[in-house]
């Protein structure tokens, strides 16, 4: 069966409707993020203990995870109407806060929607290994857990090496952004909240969700060139979507195939691809514990 593409599956007038954003969706969204990880310093803040720290964390690196949706969604335009706004916000509020720069990603990413699963695609390294061991899979997630996996890529950072002068200006939106949150948290009294609740969170559990992410969204797919079987959709339940899966990053099939869909309507979307009649086809997931097993399965030679 031949691959299909956007024009195949959705008339003019759902392309209108699909396409279109919405400033005041997209800025509620970033201040959900930004409010929830308040709230979440807030009450470790207030009642602290092992058990608030750890769901802070959680909730806090879950957040993160957020802002990298975000700032994905403003790397393709989205979240926001307009060029500039979506650059501007994805770059100070969504991008440089975890440390990342919004027009490297952009560059990067936008490469990755022209060779899924191909040679050169920039990400297919994240998800190509799997399925492994569940013993290497524990062992993973151990370094992301306990700080290696940012610590190892920190020490092995070697910008007077690289080929890119800019490696060092890449830094200059970062290092300000993470000093504007450490000085607002210094000006509150609680200056320590920014290496507990927020570096901690970035560099342990923060890189676990993106490995999650990489595997769940191209790991063990069925097809390396149907849209429809080299992206998978996962689904999320109100507590993956809590911790794992925020602002609809699950429903990844929806985006590579209606990459115009703003993250807020690829619920809509996959309801769409349903009603059409294209569910038998499409690679979906029944949950993130589903998508765990088969990357700890290496001897069930793929997604089927």
């Amino acid at each position: 069966m031949a691959p299909i593409s956007a024009g195949d599956v959705v008339t003019l007038e759902e392309l209108g409707w699909l396409r279109r954003t919405s400033g005041v969706r997209g800025a509620g969204l970033v201040l959900h993020a930004w409010a929830t990880i308040a709230a979440a310093m807030t009450a470790y803040a207030l009642w602290p203990s092992p058990l608030t720290l750890v769901v802070a964390v959680a909730v806090v690196g879950s957040r993160q995870l957020g802002l990298a949706v975000l700032m994905h969604e403003t790397a393709h335009w989205l979240l926001l109407p307009g060029l500039k706004p979506n650059t501007r916000v994805g770059s100070w509020l969504c991008a440089a806060p975890i440390w990342n720069d919004l027009p490297s990603y952009r560059r990067s990413h936008h490469l990755h929607h022209r060779h899924v699963r191909g040679p050169d695609d920039p990400d297919l390294a994240a998800s190509a290994a799997f399925p492994v061991t569940s013993r290497r899979l524990g062992i993973q997630a151990l370094r992301d857990l306990c700080g290696w996996t940012v610590g190892a890529r920190v020490l092995a950072w070697r910008p007077w090496r690289a080929s890119e002068p800019m490696d060092w200006r890449r830094l200059r939106m970062p290092l300000v952004a993470n000093a504007v949150l450490l000085g607002t948290l210094a000006a509150t009294g609680h200056w320590w909240l920014y290496p507990l609740l927020w570096l901690l969170p970035l560099v342990t559990w923060y890189p676990l969700l993106c490995r999650l992410r990489d595997v769940a969204e191209h790991g063990m797919v069925a097809d390396d060139v149907d849209p429809l079987q080299n992206t998978r959709t996962t689904a999320a339940g109100l507590l993956a979507r809590a911790f794992f899966a925020p602002y609809w990053v699950n429903f990844h099939l929806e985006h590579h195939l209606l990459i115009f869909t703003p993250c807020w309507k690829l619920r809509s979307a996959h309801a769409l691809l349903l009603a059409k009649g294209y569910g038998r086809r499409m690679e979906v997931a029944p949950g993130y514990l589903d998508v765990i097993r088969r990357a700890a399965t290496p001897c069930s030679g793929g997604s089927r």
